[in-house]
C-alpha cells in the first residue's frame, strides 16, 4: 500500500513539497540572526542577572548562595534603600511628566498634521528629526546648551532682558530634572506625534465631516470621535512612556552624572543599578550580587505594571470597523 501512494505522487506534489520545504528553510534562516541577537542581549544577560542575584560577591569572585540575601539588602538595608525610594520617585516624576508635556504636545501636534496645513510634508520630518539623533549627542549637546555662563539658553534670556531667568538649570536641585526632562521630551516627542497622526488617519473621513454637518465643533470632534478611536495607539505610547521613563538612564548620566547630581535630584533606577553593580562614590565597591537583584526587581516591577496596563487599556479600546 505503501508503495502505491508513493507511486501516486506526481511530479507536481514532490515540487509542492520541495518548495515548503525551501519556504521553512528560509524563514528559519531570515530569524536565526535575529534569535541569536535577542538570547545573547536580552535572554542571556537576564538568565545571568538571576543567576549572579542569589550569590554572594567580592569584586568579580563568586561567593556563597545566600538565596534572597541580595533582594533583602536592597529593600531593607537602610544605606540601600533611602537611595531606592529616591530614585524611584524620580522615575514617577519623569513618566508622569512625559505624559503630560511629551505626549500632550505630541497629540496637538498630531492634530495639527491631520489637517495638512501648508508645508505638511516638512513639518512631519521636522518634528520626527531629532528621534534619529543618538540620545549621547543629544544629551551632550543640550548640557552645552544649559551651560550657566556661555551656554544658549541662557544667553538667550539675557539678550530679551529676562537676566534674572538665567540660573544653572543643572546645578540646581529645583530645575535640573525639569530641565532633563524637557530634553527628551524634545528628543522623542516625534515618535508618538507620528503614532498618533497614523491613529487619526485610520479613522474614516466621511465620520468627521458627518460630525461637522451637524454642527460639532473641533473640540467636541476631537474629543467624542478622534480621542476614542485613538484608543490602540494611546495604549502604545503610554506603556511605551512607561517602559522609557522606568529605564531612563542615558541622558540623566550624561547631563547629571553618575551620582545623579546635583543632590541625587536626578537619581533614577538606571544610575542607582549601575552604581551598585559597578561602584562608585556613594555605592562603594562593586557588588555584583546586590546590583543583579536590583536589576531583577526593576525588570518584575516593569513586566508587572506594563502588563496590567496593557490589558486595562486594551478592554478600553473601541475597534474600528
Amino acid at each position: 500500500m505503501a508503495q502505491l501512494t508513493n507511486s501516486a505522487k506526481t511530479p507536481f506534489d514532490n515540487a509542492v513539497v520541495r518548495r515548503r520545504q525551501m519556504r521553512k528553510l528560509w524563514l528559519a534562516f531570515l530569524l536565526f540572526p535575529a534569535m541569536a541577537i535577542l538570547l545573547t542581549f536580552v535572554f542571556l544577560p537576564m538568565a545571568s542577572a538571576i543567576w549572579y542575584s542569589v550569590y554572594e560577591w567580592d569584586g568579580l569572585v563568586r561567593g556563597e548562595f545566600i538565596g534572597l540575601g541580595n533582594f533583602q539588602e536592597v529593600l531593607f538595608d537602610p544605606r540601600n534603600n533611602k537611595f531606592l525610594i529616591n530614585a524611584f520617585f524620580n522615575n514617577v516624576k519623569v513618566f508622569i511628566a512625559l505624559m503630560i508635556v511629551q505626549n500632550g504636545l505630541a497629540l496637538i501636534l498630531a492634530l495639527f498634521l491631520a489637517r495638512e496645513p501648508k508645508g505638511y510634508r516638512f513639518y512631519q520630518i521636522a518634528f520626527f528629526l531629532p528621534v534619529i539623533l543618538s540620545t549621547v549627542i543629544i544629551g551632550f549637546q543640550w548640557k552645552l546648551f544649559l551651560n550657566p555662563i556661555f551656554g544658549l539658553v541662557n544667553t538667550l534670556l539675557r539678550n530679551v532682558g529676562l537676566g534674572d531667568w538665567a540660573v544653572p538649570w543643572l546645578g540646581l536641585p529645583e530645575t535640573a530634572l525639569g530641565a532633563m526632562i524637557l530634553v527628551n521630551a524634545w528628543h522623542w516627542v516625534g515618535f508618538p506625534t507620528l503614532v498618533f497622526l497614523a491613529a487619526i488617519h485610520r479613522i474614516p473621513k466621511d465620520l468627521i465631516e458627518a460630525a461637522r454637518l451637524d454642527g460639532a465643533s473641533e473640540w467636541m470632534i476631537a474629543r467624542d470621535i478622534i480621542w476614542p478611536l485613538m484608543a490602540p495607539a494611546v495604549t502604545i505610547i503610554v506603556v511605551l512612556t512607561f517602559i522609557g521613563s522606568f529605564n531612563w538612564f542615558e541622558i540623566p548620566y550624561i547631563m547629571g552624572g553618575l551620582e545623579g547630581s546635583p543632590s541625587y535630584s536626578t537619581d533614577m533606577l538606571g544610575l542607582l543599578f549601575y552604581r551598585t553593580a559597578f561602584g562608585s562614590v556613594s555605592a562603594g565597591n562593586s557588588d555584583f550580587g546586590t546590583g543583579s537583584a536590583l536589576a531583577v526587581l526593576i525588570f518584575i516591577f516593569i513586566f508587572t505594571f506594563s502588563t496590567i496596563a496593557t490589558r486595562y487599556l486594551t478592554s478600553r479600546e473601541v475597534e474600528l470597523n
